[in-house]
């Protein structure tokens, strides 16, 4: 989601990530389990879209599962309540720049590794992404005056933040240095300071009619964000 330097917090973890201690990959999830995710992430993006176009007040779970082509049971399989159902399609970025920063070269110092996944997540190679960023920007101005979708906004955010000091960890305890790994003082500050970077710059570039690249963007403002948070 961001580009280039931030800033140094984590000077422990400025080190070469050895390629043999790397973790070996996780499972691929079975065909059941894609099948589940791609039905979350129909009606996540079905809500979505009814969230912005009549607002969260006019738009009810029937709706939804009509727009995505499910029936009832099917939605309330998976979901709570109408505004749990947006969950999936916001968790997305969050997942791909976990990945992202997982993936670091080995010898990356921490900081700019921070900064390049947030920077590549939140690139805009493509229209599919920039429509997906406007999708973004329609749900968190519908979420200003919807207390429900506001909680799993927060919700989605807490469980990022916990994922990468997962990330975070893994990362400082296959550095180079030797050693106990990195002060987990320094793990936690790192993954809330760059959590709330991507946070605050999405909230702030819903408020404006800034586009998807360039000054005032995601990834502009994320950025400038985590240096802000994470100063030299």
């Amino acid at each position: 989601m961001c580009q280039s330097g931030a800033a140094h917090v984590l000077g422990a973890y400025a080190s070469a990530v050895s390629p043999k201690s790397t973790p070996p990959a996780p499972a691929a999830p079975s065909l059941t389990e894609r099948r589940k995710a791609a039905t979350q992430l129909e009606i996540a993006r079905a809500a979505a879209d009814l969230f912005t176009e009549l607002g969260p007040d006019a738009t009810t779970t029937e709706a939804i599962a009509s727009r995505a082509g499910v029936g009832l049971r099917t939605f309330y399989r998976y979901f709570r309540n109408k505004q749990d159902a947006v969950g999936p399609l916001l968790s997305v970025g969050g997942e791909h720049w976990r990945a992202r920063l997982a993936a670091t070269a080995p010898g990356t110092p921490l900081p700019e590794a921070l900064a390049g996944a947030i920077a590549e997540s939140l690139a805009v190679p493509d229209e599919a992404t920039a429509a997906g960023l406007r999708q973004a920007r329609g749900l968190l101005r519908a979420a200003a005056d919807d207390p429900a979708l506001r909680a799993v906004w927060y919700q989605v955010n807490q469980e990022s933040e916990d994922q990468v000091r997962s990330v975070l960890a893994q990362l400082g305890d296959r550095s180079g240095e030797g050693g106990g790994g990195a002060d987990p003082l320094d793990v936690r500050l790192a993954a809330a300071a760059s959590t709330a970077a991507i946070r605050i710059a999405l909230e702030t570039w819903a408020e404006t009619d800034a586009d998807v690249e360039g000054p005032g963007s995601p990834a502009d403002l994320a950025l400038r964000c985590l240096r802000r948070l994470l100063p030299e």
